[in-house]
């Protein structure tokens, strides 16, 4: 902990010299090495030691040959040689595992070091800097880059290490052999630059996977459009440019393995093992420098990145809220969520001053993209101020246009970090309207909401979010616009309850954005903007009489009948008349939608009203069983994980990928290359023994010409037999990757929505970066590292027991020991693996969690919360790769013992029946023994790192084999113009959304005819965007079906369906890529048709005052439009789509009274031939229908003309009432 703390202040100082460059640069290194110096140092000694000892075995091996050679010596002599090896071998291995340990651990501690400060950066970054990476992105820093750190701290020493040890080697071969060394050395040097223009090459092999991220976020979307097909495209597109680098990265590193044959020839053997390891090393060290320089550019970049300027809001002890001058003309609109990626300079804030007294209500109302929500961000201090200050006294709380909700219970949604306090709690959930949907909730206020708050309704979220802020009981509520995704009767409880005169708020200060005109009466002091500049500032009866721009605002929308001195005359503010039309009776008259009453009625009315609700409360339906509501209430079940030895099937799928004649062409080539290597060895022990046999006799030159060939032609087809072999292991894996990832892909699109509402996004995405990675870069390197390990043991032990048949007894029982400890180690290994690819993706989701609702943590001033937060999940992965990095150390350190004795035996075996061997064979055996101990580490690593790897393959093909929902394309396709009228029936149908849960839907009947327009209502939750789901069978019928033109929906394909129907969603969604890829990612239309529905959507003027026009990016989920312009770019893309069939969901919820006139006249104008369902909270848009359908419970209760339901004076006429519509407006219209 005090070295992040340390690392965080090294930063700040960082930062603070190195502003005037873009970014500061070049500073992580240094700061890391300041704060890990300890550790290095320690691990340096420990190398330093090692590489040292490593030198002593040759000259022992030197000593015992000249021994066996000398029959004249002692034997103890011998005997002392043999114990001597085996000490400096035991010693050696001790001091390698000591520094092995602390590399690791360093490793570790860097990975860590940086995830923290990433995190902790994310948290401050200002807006201009969030701009410049979407989430994906900035995950992607926590995730790879981390782990590129990770991977290189832990070989850092041999920088220095490789070479001490190539000259140390270089020096001894000279004393050996003289200056015949140089010409092994000449081909070594020239090996270097190449290996570095390979590295340099190698550079570019880095591609974002940042479109999949936005895919899988907004699923749903893609499948209501049926438009998986072309983001499948554009996803194997960029995947197939990943994998052309990957194989081009794959055939440059071949050429660096073949450095050190021909050269053995003039060699001592053992010394030349000793080079081949840092050589190997070197080059495969400078390429893993050379990305993780692209590593450290990145994060460098980011946490180099402008932060928040702490200063724009004041906090001095004057008394109240002052915006003062506040000029904003480069205000970077930051619209509460992302990135905005344009300046919009229609912020003319030109001198905004305002000065809000504690404890009053402020309403801030204005037209779309006025700039009410970049008021908010300013006195959030999320702006760019030019000049002018703002001064908050008091704590903020902050309840957003878009509610962001948390992957964690209800409850603790709400309480946020504070303390529960049970009676509060209580309060807070009534006055929010939240306890009828807590109890349908199947864990009341403990039950898990999914990731973004998935399986909530919208108004649901909104009402969670406002609880939350109503729970923290701050001083100042800033509340941008929280009653529009509500329907209009839960909007006048919230406002009576919560926000307004009477509410638990009421002695707070309250800024409210607001569209409901009915709530304005009621404030302090409204604040009118136009054009992101104050045009008026007053009490509601001082702007009607100033006949300003509000009092027009007013006049077109509010159907008003009230005389202002009326309410003032005692008269009460009374939303409850909702309940039914019992207590309509008592109301004196209505203004806007509020129903006005007199005091003393209201108290009779009261009492009714507490009867009634009575009544309808213990009617909710209890849950029959305990145990039934217990299943399905987990929402987001814990990741799987397998467990035990991996199939040998997943193996087998990997090869198949690959291709079976790749594989066994791949074996065959390397099995040839280890014969060449074994024959080239004996060749030579048969060479040395010349030297007894030619012994003062001239040696013959014929004979030195054909050893010399011999040895070079086996070099050469080694060398050869490599590179084909690494050639085709490349193709072959590039082959597996292409193939593992399509399928991964093909399927994730193709599952049914209920996955991605019970999986997090982060577990999808994890799939698609930590373990698609995996399968590209690990496993054949691992795959390839096994085959040589394993082919290089059994030709040692071949050689060993040639030259000394005794050592055949040893290998039995060594081999027994060593079966256990693998077995042992592999299990462990394997699982701490598992648990650490589980316990990382929390870390991811939290992090974007975080990213996303970023000024709701600054605005409550919970960062350190968050951090904390962050540290917990991180120290549970650290949990498990702590114990695997000792595992190995536990490990190596009994298999060298093994290898050790191995050494022993073979020089023991050599002394004891020396006088049958030549010296050549016992050089041969024991050099071959020396290098036997590290051959055997590698070999149990490599099982185990392969066993480990595969596991990704494992967890690839879990999610390429889920469930899919029904096909796209069935046999039976209806005609091409179906469906021609655009005729609905709902026959008995219904619905659940996952099984194991209550039906949403309770057997819906209804017929509706051609052209009809359908308003839908009902209170939240009560089935209403349900039902759209089931049309476009994103949710499958329990029971029942729906026929459209008399052709019954589940017999069709998915994408017939989905393409002929056409919806404007709830939450618009927009991609991240051009306007015009928005509108029509298959590029179907001309520019034409595209012009003529933005013209039509209203959107014509803006899109052409932007520079790109059509071709303006859009950022990630359409952060840098306002709520309001995405909700039109929708409508865009509907009247693009032009079916017989249009849903609305709750379309102009985020639309000023203005913009939603003239949508609804497009809708009506446009439309007009098409059956419209509308789902709707604002009843003034659905009087026009020709029916209503009054949904309640999953159940339709009433289904009429409006005029007729009126009459009726049942749960319609409620609400109608409710919303001061009267029949006269009915007739109106």
């Amino acid at each position: 902990m005090e070295e992040r703390g340390k690392k965080a202040d090294e930063k700040k100082k960082k930062k603070k010299k190195e502003k005037d460059n873009d970014y500061p640069n070049s500073w992580l290194i240094t700061t890391i090495y300041k704060t890990f110096r300890g550790i290095l140092l320690e691990s340096a000694f420990f190398k330093l030691l090692q590489d040292l000892l490593a030198f002593a075995s040759p000259q022992l091996l030197k000593l015992m040959i000249s021994f066996t050679q000398d029959k004249s010596r002692y034997t103890w002599e011998g005997y002392l040689y043999a114990v001597l090896l085996l000490v400096v071998a035991v010693l050696q291995s001790l001091f390698l595992q000591q520094y092995f340990q602390r590399c690791f651990v360093l490793g570790m501690k860097v990975r860590t070091a940086i995830m923290a400060s990433v995190y902790k950066k994310a948290l401050v970054v200002s807006n201009e800097a969030r701009k410049e990476s979407t989430v994906g992105e900035t995950v992607n820093l926590m995730s790879a880059d981390a782990q590129r750190f990770n991977d290189v701290t832990n070989f850092i020493h041999l920088l220095w290490s490789c070479p001490l040890q190539i000259t140390l080697s270089i020096v001894f071969l000279w004393l050996e052999l003289g200056p015949s060394v140089l010409a092994g050395l000449a081909v070594m040097v020239l090996m270097v630059p190449i290996n570095g223009f390979l590295a340099t090459k190698a550079r570019n092999i880095q591609v974002s996977r940042n479109t999949q991220y936005s895919c899988y976020t907004f699923e749903n979307i893609l499948k209501l459009y049926a438009w998986e097909p072309s983001f499948q495209t554009q996803v194997e597109d960029i995947r197939g440019q990943e994998l052309k680098v990957m194989r081009k990265f794959a055939y440059l590193t071949s050429d660096s393995d073949n450095v050190l044959t021909a050269e053995k020839a003039f060699t001592s053997i053992s010394l030349f093992n000793i080079l081949r390891f840092p050589l190997a090393m070197l080059p495969m060290l400078i390429a893993a420098m050379v990305q993780t320089t692209v590593s450290r550019k990145r994060l460098e970049k980011f946490l180099g990145g402008e932060d928040l300027d702490s200063d724009i809001v004041l906090k001095t002890k004057t008394t109240h809220l002052d915006v003062v001058s506040y000029d904003c003309k480069t205000l970077y609109l930051s619209l509460l969520h992302f990135k905005i990626l344009n300046i919009f300079i229609l912020c003319e804030f030109s001198s905004v001053s305002l000065d809000i007294k504690p404890g009053r209500l402020v309403a801030v109302v204005g037209a779309v993209g006025s700039g009410k929500s970049s008021l908010m961000s300013a006195l959030l201090g999320e702006m760019h101020s030019t000049k002018g200050f703002i001064n908050i006294q008091g704590s903020l709380a902050f309840v957003p246009q878009q509610a962001w909700i948390q992957n964690a219970t209800v409850r603790d949604n709400i309480l946020f970090g504070s303390p529960h306090k049970e009676r509060r709690f209580q309060e807070v959930i009534q006055a929010c309207a939240l306890a009828p949907d807590l109890k349908l909730l199947p864990g009341g206020d403990l039950t898990e909401i999914g990731e973004k708050g998935i399986n909530l309704s919208g108004g649901q979220k909104q009402r969670v979010s406002l609880a939350r802020a109503a729970y923290s009981q701050a001083d100042i509520y800033l509340l941008d616009d929280p009653l529009s995704a509500v329907d209009s009767h839960v909007g006048k409880h919230l406002f009576e309850k919560v926000i307004g005169p009477n509410g638990i708020l009421k002695n707070k200060t309250r800024i409210l954005v607001t569209h409901g005109v009915s709530f304005l009466p009621y404030v302090d002091e409204i604040v009118v903007l136009v054009d992101g500049v104050v045009s008026e500032v007053g009490s509601y009866s001082s702007l009607r009489a100033s006949k300003g721009a509000f009092s027009e605002f007013l006049d077109t929308y509010a159907k008003e009948q009230s005389n202002q001195a009326d309410l003032q005359s005692g008269n009460y503010l009374f939303p409850q008349c909702i309940m039914d039309g019992r207590c309509t009776k008592y109301c004196t008259f209505t203004v806007g939608d509020i129903c006005i009453c007199d005091y003393k009625l209201y108290k009779a009315c009261s009492s009714d009203i507490s009867s009634y609700l009575l009544r309808k409360n213990s009617s909710i339906k209890k849950s029959e069983d305990a145990d039934e509501s217990k299943q399905g209430q987990k929402l987001i079940e814990k990741e799987t994980m397998e467990t035990g030895q991996v199939k040998f099937s997943v193996y087998l799928q990997y090869l198949r990928a690959m291709g079976w004649g790749y594989t066994v062409m791949v074996f065959v080539v390397y099995f040839i290359q280890n014969i060449a290597f074994i024959g080239q060895n004996l060749w030579l022990s048969d060479w040395t023994n010349d030297a007894v046999d030619y012994y003062n006799m001239t040696y013959p030159n014929w004979k030195r010409d054909t050893r010399v060939g011999v040895f070079g032609a086996l070099g050469v087809a080694q060398g050869l037999f490599v590179f084909l072999g690494t050639l085709l292991m490349a193709n072959a894996s590039v082959n597996a990757s292409r193939i593992l990832h399509s399928r991964l892909l093909d399927n994730i699109l193709r599952v049914p929505m209920v996955f991605f509402d019970t999986t997090p996004i982060g577990r999808v995405v994890n799939r698609f970066a930590k373990d698609i990675f995996t399968v590209d870069e690990a496993i054949p390197q691992s795959f390839r590292s096994w085959l040589l390990c394993l082919l290089g043991v059994l030709g040692t032990l071949f050689v060993i027991c040639l030259a000394t048949p005794f050592f055949t007894i040893i290998i039995i029982p060594l081999a027994l020991v060593y079966y256990f400890v693998q077995r042992f180690y592999v299990a462990t290994s394997r699982q701490l693996r598992r648990l650490d690819s589980v316990s990382r993706s929390p870390i991811y989701s939290h992090f974007s969690e975080t990213v996303s609702g970023l000024s709701v943590i600054r605005a409550y001033g919970h960062q350190d919360r968050f951090l904390k937060h962050n540290e917990i999940t991180i120290d549970g992965n650290l949990k498990s790769v702590y114990p695997w990095i000792v595992s190995n150390r536990w490990l190596a350190i009994r298999l060298e013992f093994l290898g050790n004795l191995v050494v022993f035996f073979a020089a023991l075996f050599a002394v004891i029946s020396r006088d049958s061997l030549d010296s050549g064979l016992v050089g041969l055996s024991i050099s071959y023994a020396l290098n036997v101990t590290q051959t055997l580490n590698w070999l149990v690593r490599m099982t185990s790192e392969l066993e480990t790897n595969i596991v990704a393959v494992e967890r690839v093909s879990e999610y390429s084999e889920l469930e899919n929902e029904a096909k796209w394309v069935t046999e039976t396709r209806p005609t091409e113009k179906w469906p021609e009228e655009g005729r609905l029936q709902f026959d008995n149908y219904k619905v659940r959304y996952r099984p194991g849960l209550e039906l949403v839907l309770h057997g819906v009947t209804c017929n509706i005819s051609s052209t009809e327009k359908i308003g839908i209502v009902g209170r939240t939750g009560a089935g209403k965007s349900s039902l759209t789901n089931c049309l476009f069978r994103i949710i499958e019928a329990a029971e029942g079906r729906i026929l459209i033109d008399d052709i019954d929906i589940s017999t069709i394909g998915l994408h017939d369906l989905r393409n002929r129907l056409t919806i404007i969603p709830q939450d618009p969604v927009l991609f991240s890529g051009s306007l015009r890829m928005n509108l029509d990612p298959f590029d179907r239309f001309s520019d034409e048709d595209i012009w003529r529905v933005l013209e039509l959507s209203h959107l014509k003027d803006y899109v052409a005052g932007l520079q790109e026009g059509l071709q303006h990016e859009v950022a990630e989920g359409g952060e840098n439009l306002s709520v309001g312009q995405r909700q039109l770019l929708c409508l865009a893309r509907a009247l693009l789509r032009k079916s017989r069939i249009l849903i609305l969901d709750e379309a102009t919820a985020a639309v000023d009274l203005e913009t939603d006139d003239l949508i609804q006249n497009t809708i009506r104008k446009e439309f007009s031939h098409c059956t419209v369902l509308t789902i709707a909270h604002r009843l003034h848009s659905i009087m026009d229908s020709s029916r209503v359908m009054v949904l309640d419970a999953g159940k339709i209760v009433e289904f009429d003309s409006p005029s007729n339901l009126l009459e009726k004076q049942g749960h319609f006429y409620a609400m109608a009432k409710d919303a001061g519509i009267t029949r006269e407006d009915v007739t109106a219209l």
